[in-house]
């Protein structure tokens, strides 16, 4: 539930910050005030007093970033993968020959092995004595 209220708060401050950043007036970065041609000795012109709107950019970038903090930090409480919350994978078949799942195996082929036997070692033979 935290995890929406959060997404849905930070959509809107996306949103009002691409609107406020919009509606400002740019601040006259030509080229000759750039290089020096401006009238003030400061390097992007005279610092004018904060206006509304870039009192509300300032607030809602802090609450973009915090929101970006805060949807990182509960996006990794979740499940520790994708492939946990899978279904897990089908069973796989049977070899051939063998009983399937709740059928009894005949009591033949219960008894008797299926492999064969191994063989005996043979005796080692004696070194030839010189």
């Amino acid at each position: 539930m935290l995890y929406y209220l959060l997404t849905t708060i930070y959509v809107l401050a996306c949103l009002v910050l691409l609107l406020v950043i919009l509606l400002q007036q740019g601040k006259g970065g030509d080229m000759a005030s750039a290089f020096g041609g401006g009238s003030s000795q400061a390097a992007f012109g005279a610092r004018a007093g904060a206006t509304l709107l870039s009192k509300i950019t300032t607030g809602f970038a802090v609450v973009f970033m915090l929101g970006a903090l805060g949807l990182a930090i509960l996006g990794q409480r979740g499940t520790g993968s994708v492939l946990s919350s899978s279904a897990p994978p089908p069973a796989a078949p049977a070899p051939v020959g063998t009983p399937a799942s709740g059928q009894a195996a005949p009591a033949a082929s219960a008894a008797a092995p299926t492999t064969p036997a191994a063989p005996t070692a043979a005796p080692a033979a004696a070194p030839d004595a010189k």
